[in-house]
């Protein structure tokens, strides 16, 4: 089952899987009409397999919507969340109810439906967060660890944090290939401001690779490279046409760097070529024994962030959006 399904995560993941061996894969969002437009496509271009896809229209918000989809499942992935910055900072309630409670509701419904394994997506965003979807995903990890410490053995709860994925719905290469085929100039927010840049389907190998190595409450970070946004504006235009830059300014809760690893966690991780693992926390609320044994950490080198990772020019970054499905079809003039 995936959680908000019908979204650029959940889409891919479903491509993934649909020619498989698993038998069943649901979508669950609540938005009826993705979900007709998915099941029309999938009749197009996966007819042998377009029926294993179920459709289930529900809102994570919703305990019973969320309750009844779940029986049967053996693997979920939660992916629903609102996740954009400007949107949230307005309305922080509303990333409240979706990314806090709504996840404490999809981990309790999975627990109580004996669910194997339970992925959850996050973003850098949550490390050190200063925006309200941030702070949001930061106590949606919170969740995820305290129902792996406290829930149903049988059912291993982990996350996955990663940094922005190019070309999914609402990010900015797209707006930026808009802006030059209407022959206006990029708006960018900041020249300087950094960012981690995966795929798809990185992030979604991330997810597999969670699911298979995940002990309780861990959670896994990819290694990513990162560029400024003005090296990805001048990128985007080196591929479809230089229509000039126009510098904008930050939007409300931005960062000029992102963090995929906070310093802090660095102490729990484990390096695993392509990826960290940071271990959950161990200790329990008897903090006697910690103030008479104490427990003394070195901490050994700075937080993982879009300023200190790989760093791309704008060749590596074209590099980098020449291996996305969405790149590839607008140049070739399908979107």
């Amino acid at each position: 089952m995936i959680t908000g399904g019908t979204g650029s995560f959940g889409s891919t993941v479903l491509e993934h899987y649909l020619d498989s061996d698993v038998a069943e894969i649901r979508i669950f969002s609540r938005d009826e009409k993705k979900q007709d437009d998915m099941r029309h496509q999938l009749q197009l271009t996966h007819p042998a397999s377009a029926d294993k896809a179920r459709f289930f229209i529900g809102d994570v918000r919703d305990e019973r919507s969320v309750a009844d989809a779940m029986h049967g499942v053996d693997y979920l992935f939660h992916a629903a969340a609102l996740k954009q910055v400007p949107s949230c900072e307005f309305f922080p309630m509303e990333a409240v109810r979706t990314n806090v409670i709504g996840t404490d509701n999809v981990l309790h419904a999975a627990i109580d439906a004996g669910v194997r394994r339970v992925v959850c997506l996050s973003t850098d965003k949550a490390a050190y967060p200063i925006n309200a979807m941030g702070t949001s995903k930061a106590m949606m990890e919170k969740i995820v660890y305290a129902n792996a410490r406290n829930g149903a053995a049988r059912t291993t709860i982990c996350c996955t944090r990663y940094g922005n994925v190019m070309c999914s719905r609402g990010s900015v290469i797209p707006l930026f290939i808009d802006q030059i085929r209407a022959g206006q100039p990029i708006t960018v927010t900041d020249p300087n401001m950094t960012r981690f840049l995966m795929n798809l389907d990185e992030a979604v190998d991330l997810v597999g690779f969670a699911f298979e190595h995940a002990h309780p409450g861990d959670l896994f970070i990819q290694k990513a490279p990162a560029a400024t946004i003005g090296t990805l504006a001048k990128a985007v235009q080196q591929l479809f046409g230089d229509t000039g830059i126009q510098v904008i300014g930050s939007r409300h809760g931005e960062k000029l760097n992102e963090t995929l690893m906070t310093r802090e966690e660095r102490l729990r991780a484990e390096d695993m070529d392509d990826y960290f693992r940071v271990h959950a926390d161990s200790r329990d609320l008897n903090y006697d024994k910690f103030v008479i044994k104490g427990e003394v950490h070195a901490i050994s080198g700075d937080a993982y962030t879009s300023d200190n990772t790989v760093r791309l020019d704008v060749d590596g970054t074209v590099q980098r959006l020449l291996g996305t499905t969405y790149v590839q079809q607008a140049l070739a003039g399908d979107v």
